[in-house]
């Protein structure tokens, strides 16, 4: 399957990470330096935005001096890669007070992420959840997981070491298995109590050690719903930066049987035929309603709709 074959929203990172650079101190600081380097700001997870006089809104990125002034130092700053001939990087702000008042007055505006992805060209969206999927580990890992000391910045903020006991840290992804189950010619959807009334979307789990995705998504359904899976079918992955999941968008085809669903993940589930399953994600079944396009499970059931 090609690269391009199906590009979920927070997909499709345009940019060369140059991976193998951020471990070179002095390259990273000449980047951070450079006449034509650009930094993208973050307040609390939600990025730096403007107007971009079409109707739509684009990233807002800030001179280096300034993203280097705010970030007080190299913990909150993200080498993110680079766009042809110009280094990108982000910085992450915290606090209730909103940046945007001071010191970034006049120069853009915070808005939340999952409030813009439709709204931000789509390679945008990707850079800014790329940013947000790493600040967010950075915000969860800042104590060294082996020993309990603070654990420091390294590799241009693709890294922690711990001073104390030396231990490294990655960022983790966490995989999810996101399925929509179907039999013959109807699928299955589910929803959680806390979800807007009238929301059905697919199941989904995380993936545990020492399962295969096929494993992990029988299990879920068997679990979720009661029911036993037959075949497991690849559709797309979505990095999800909430906090830092990389979804598994699949098609499973389930035996006949009974759906009920559990105690204590799903209050309800619901079989769906392909007509009202196509009139749930146009938001034309009374009633009843998908997730939002940006969501891989709406792909996925489009996807089914479409007979992928």
């Amino acid at each position: 399957m090609p690269l391009d074959a199906f590009t979920n929203i927070f997909a499709g990172n345009p940019l060369d990470r140059a991976s193998d650079r951020r471990s070179d101190a002095a390259w990273i600081a000449e980047q951070i330096a450079g006449p034509t380097t650009l930094a993208l700001p973050l307040w609390n997870g939600a990025p730096f935005v403007e107007d971009d006089g079409k109707g739509g809104v684009r990233l807002a990125y800030i001179p280096p001096a300034l993203a280097e002034e705010i970030a007080a130092g190299a913990e909150r700053l993200l080498f993110l890669g680079l766009w042809k001939d110009t280094a990108l990087f982000a910085v992450d702000l915290e606090g209730p007070s909103d940046p945007a008042a001071a010191p970034l007055n006049g120069l853009g505006r915070f808005e939340d992420l999952r409030g813009l992805a439709l709204r931000l060209p789509e390679v945008e969206a990707a850079i800014a959840a790329t940013a947000k999927g790493v600040f967010e580990w950075r915000r969860r890992h800042r104590h060294c997981s082996v020993c309990g000391q603070p654990s420091e910045v390294a590799e241009a903020g693709w890294k922690r070491v711990c001073p104390s006991c030396g231990a490294e840290h990655f960022p983790r992804t966490d995989p999810v298995a996101i399925m929509l189950p179907a039999h013959e010619d109807r699928c299955l959807l589910g929803r959680q109590a806390v979800w807007p009334k009238g929301m059905w979307s697919a199941l989904a789990g995380f993936i545990e050690p020492g399962e295969t995705i096929e494993e992990g998504c029988a299990r879920e359904l068997k679990e979720e719903a009661g029911l036993d899976a037959v075949s497991v079918r690849y559709h797309s992955t979505q990095p999800w930066p909430y906090p830092s999941s990389l979804m598994i968008g699949l098609l499973a085809e389930v035996a006949e049987g009974e759906a009920a669903p559990s105690d204590t993940e799903l209050e309800a589930v619901r079989w769906f035929t392909r007509d009202e399953a196509r009139a749930l994600i146009e938001g034309k079944l009374e009633g009843a309603f998908a997730p939002p396009r940006l969501a891989i499970a709406h792909q996925l059931i489009k996807a089914w709709v479409e007979g992928f």
